[in-house]
């Protein structure tokens, strides 16, 4: 396949390594993802040779930006912000401009390490706050960092402020340039649907955008969702960020990334 510019119409696309060319050792993946146009996104970095996937030459669009801690209790909140502190010189080396949070660390199969079915009063004004420490560092050292939502049906059951709904309340309640919400398609249309709508709603805080079709977690058109409906609303709303394939491929991956890639053509 011939290399392809990073660029899809109106959207710059990323695409996950940690979800598709799985045969491959995670570098390997990397130059692959790069090697086809597309701008790469990490989960953990501890798990990673950073100094290697420096070398690939690629452009890193977003990584885990945190190592554990939570938003909603005093010391989870200061070990969040500590191990986000710790994930900055790493964002720095790799060229990462935005680094991902959660409600609550997550154990290796995304489940919440503190689950909690519905937060206290008390919990959301923790979180806030501590989303507004968050905005500081990011603020101090040019990184953005985001909230993802997850949907709590099926992936992540007990995950505090995981519906859009809420990081949506809180990132807008925050309402800083250094904090966004990490948008992620998927989760919402387990949880909570009306996709369109919920990007409207959203606009003014959306930093990222990651998609997979459901049901199955895997690329756009293998689904009910219809991304290129989706791509066309964005554009129409003036959104033209960047766009991560957080999906597994469904047979070959780079089957899947040109399917991602035709979706967000507009």
């Amino acid at each position: 396949m011939t290399q392809a510019t990073p660029q899809a119409g109106h959207f710059t696309l990323a695409v996950s390594s940690e979800m598709v060319f799985r045969d491959l050792p995670p570098v390997e993946r990397v130059r692959r993802i790069h090697a086809l146009g597309y701008q790469v996104e990490i989960w953990d970095w501890t798990r990673h040779d950073i100094a290697a996937l420096a070398a690939t030459g690629a452009t890193f669009s977003s990584m885990t930006g945190y190592i554990s801690g939570t938003l909603a209790d005093d010391a989870g909140a200061d070990e969040l912000l500590r191990t986000a502190a710790l994930s900055i010189p790493v964002a720095k080396d790799l060229g990462v401009p935005r680094l991902n949070l959660h409600g609550t660390g997550l154990d290796g199969k995304g489940l919440p390490v503190q689950p909690c079915e519905v937060p206290t009063g008390a919990m959301w004004l923790k979180a806030r706050d501590t989303l507004d420490r968050i905005a500081d560092l990011g603020e101090r050292h040019g990184v953005t960092f985001m909230l993802e939502n997850l949907n709590l049906p099926v992936d992540h059951p007990g995950t505090p402020f995981g519906r859009a709904e809420d990081t949506l309340a809180l990132v807008s309640s925050v309402d800083r340039r250094s904090l966004g919400l990490n948008l992620d398609l998927y989760h919402a249309q387990i949880g909570e649907g009306n996709l369109i709508e919920l990007c409207r709603r959203c606009l003014p805080w959306i930093a990222e955008i990651q998609v997979a079709d459901v049901p199955g977690r895997c690329e756009p058109g293998t689904g009910e969702i219809h991304y290129a409906g989706i791509a066309r609303a964005l554009t129409a709303m003036g959104w033209h960020g960047t766009v991560g394939l957080e999906a597994f491929a469904s047979s070959d991956s780079e089957l899947a990334l040109q399917r991602f890639r035709d979706a967000f053509t507009v």
